[in-house]
């Protein structure tokens, strides 16, 4: 990669470079590494994890959209014990970073999930927490759409691990830097910018003259996501000290450049690697090769060298 150093800390998480595949386009790090090396990558995220097995929604679960895609997959996953016993072991064997991605129905699951991690240590770099799942103890409401309750949720997962802590924040709130802050207050060391937003793709049915519709309510992702996600980026990085992780609808080196460019300490690529699996296998490449052609010999001397906890002075 002309010897161009791209490594970056993010919140704790010491990565090779900033380019990460994100959750739920990866598979447990194993499925698609017929198609691209993940020693490639700085790290990727896991699918979603939860304590318990789920089968995920019923088809149909994927929908093309104009910009990108909508999925409800559900948060199909093996649950936790088989992650475990099963997948971890494989993953030791990955020359990237690892971080487990979790959710759950009540900030409790988040804090066990924590804890059983915590308890395994190597090969898991860090823990995700996916905060856009509704809280059953709370009525339904998103975890992440609510300040008090996503404060209670992190800092019920920081109390039972040593381990970083990604936080990752839909777009679909009110003021996405209030969570944010709360995210940092309970001790979150990085916030991941943004989870997929509300979306519907609307199939027209008719019955002779009578018309009705099919509807696949989802998450929005791809390129249709990125100016929302550099938006909440550069919002997030006038207020919040921890490191960013911009994701949403990044596609090539020049996406990943506005990212850095407003903030982000590193990136998540999800729905681009569908159209491209190899994608992601080249970004790093394609990245040193623009740094030194502007005479960087890191990452770091282009995103300056006065970073402090991710907030540039």
């Amino acid at each position: 990669m002309t010897g161009v150093d791209l490594s970056v800390d993010v919140g704790g998480v010491r990565l090779k470079n900033p380019v990460l595949a994100a959750s739920g386009t990866f598979g447990y790090g194993l499925e698609l590494a017929p198609l691209v090396d993940p020693a490639l990558l700085g790290g990727f995220v896991t699918k979603g994890l939860t304590l318990a097995a789920r089968a995920g929604n019923a088809p149909r679960r994927i929908a093309e959209a104009p910009g990108g895609m909508i999925n409800r997959i559900g948060l199909q996953n093996v649950g936790l014990e088989v992650f475990l016993q099963e997948k971890l072991p494989e993953l030791a064997r990955l020359d990237t970073a690892v971080i487990v991605n979790v959710s759950g129905d009540t900030a409790p699951d988040y804090a066990a999930l924590a804890g059983r991690l915590d308890a395994v240590g190597a090969p898991i770099a860090g823990i995700e927490l996916n905060v856009s799942c509704p809280n059953v103890a709370r009525g339904g409401r998103e975890f992440g759409t609510d300040p008090e309750v996503l404060f209670e949720l992190v800092a019920a997962a920081r109390s039972r691990t040593r381990l970083p802590l990604w936080v990752k924040l839909s777009p679909a709130v009110t003021d996405i830097v209030e969570l944010a802050a709360a995210a940092e207050s309970a001790g979150a060391d990085a916030i991941v910018a943004v989870n997929t937003a509300p979306a519907a793709f609307v199939e027209p049915v008719w019955e002779g003259s009578r018309l009705s519709a099919r509807i696949l309510r989802g998450g929005l992702s791809g390129q249709g996501l990125k100016p929302i996600a550099l938006r909440a980026v550069a919002d997030l990085r006038r207020t919040v000290r921890l490191p960013i992780v911009g994701v949403g609808g990044i596609g090539s080196v020049s996406d990943v450049f506005e990212f850095l460019a407003i903030g982000a300490s590193a990136v998540q690529i999800g729905t681009a690697s569908f159209a491209d699996p190899q994608l992601l296998g080249r970004l790093p490449g394609e990245l040193a090769a623009a740094l030194a052609e502007r005479g960087c010999a890191s990452l770091a001397e282009a995103l300056g060298r006065d970073r402090v906890g991710g907030r540039e002075r």
